[in-house]
């Protein structure tokens, strides 16, 4: 359920669980223990770590938004379930016990209806899948986030998206006009160490619109001062949209076709030292 505040105050906020941090009684990563962040629904060292919240100076339509957070990944039709590589069996990395409590959201995923005005409603499709790595050779969270990004294309596709339940028990996909698909999705079409291409299928999807694609000259920077994994780089590095350490990574934030896109921005230092932290956002 997605909680807000009173209408009276600015800006509003919408806000709900995360699985990050919630402990699942297994040992998901294999460890010989059972605890700790990588044994989690989502990982993190406590419940909430790494949650989400919507800041807007739009009312939200609490009534109407949706939660994905308890979906079960092995309920989504041809889940990339991690394979463990020293069995004959396919994916089999988590018994069916566990799967039985796995969602495929890390965090969650949220459908957010935003009200510009009374003709105008604005969804927000947020989320956060993990990171393609922190793994194995099974690459648990390779594939959790692909599916993590597919999620979003299924539910916008009327003939994909009967599959789904959301967190209030109704099916199916997305039933509003407009949206903008936000937040770190840990991939990129083309590079970083993700399975591209469940994030290219998003970018290139005929609801999308993939061709406004912010820029700016920090990225450049930091990706000619720290070298490493970016000297292999085939995308443009004005567009990266994450920094970590010397690897970046692209995040999305589309929105639905036939609607004018007025400006974006990633905020970026220039002139950084090297091996000196920022931070960069869209």
């Amino acid at each position: 359920m997605l909680a807000t505040q009173p209408e009276k105050t600015r800006p509003a906020t919408a806000r709900a669980a995360a699985g990050t941090g919630v402990p699942s009684g297994f040992d998901f990563d294999r460890n010989g223990s059972i605890g700790g962040g990588g044994d989690a629904l989502g990982f993190g060292e406590f419940p909430g770590q790494y949650g989400m919240v919507v800041l807007s100076r739009f009312p939200i339509d609490a009534k109407g938004a949706r939660t994905f957070r308890k979906f079960l990944w092995r309920d989504m039709p041809g889940a990339l379930l991690p394979d463990d590589p020293a069995t004959p069996a396919p994916n089999d990395w988590y018994t069916p016990q566990m799967l039985a409590v796995l969602p495929l959201s890390s965090k969650s995923h949220w459908d957010v209806p935003v009200i510009v005005n009374a003709k105008f409603t604005l969804h927000l499709l947020a989320s956060h899948p993990t990171p393609p790595a922190f793994d194995g050779p099974e690459d648990r969270n390779g594939r959790r986030n692909h599916d993590e990004v597919r999620f979003w294309s299924d539910y916008l596709a009327a003939t994909k998206a009967g599959y789904l339940r959301d967190d209030a028990g109704h099916a199916g996909g997305f039933a509003g006009a407009a949206f903008v698909i936000m937040g770190d999705q840990n991939s990129d079409p083309v590079d970083g160490g993700s399975i591209h291409d469940a994030i290219d299928a998003l970018i290139h999807d005929a609801r999308v619109d993939g061709t406004f694609v912010p820029q700016s000259a920090g990225a450049v920077e930091a990706s000619q001062l720290q070298g490493g994994a970016n000297a292999a780089q085939r995308g443009d590095p004005r567009s990266d949209t994450a920094d970590t350490n010397d690897v970046s990574v692209y995040a999305v934030d589309n929105p639905s076709r036939r609607r004018r896109v007025c400006d974006n921005i990633i905020v970026c230092n220039v002139h950084r030292r090297p091996g000196k932290n920022s931070v960069e956002l869209t």
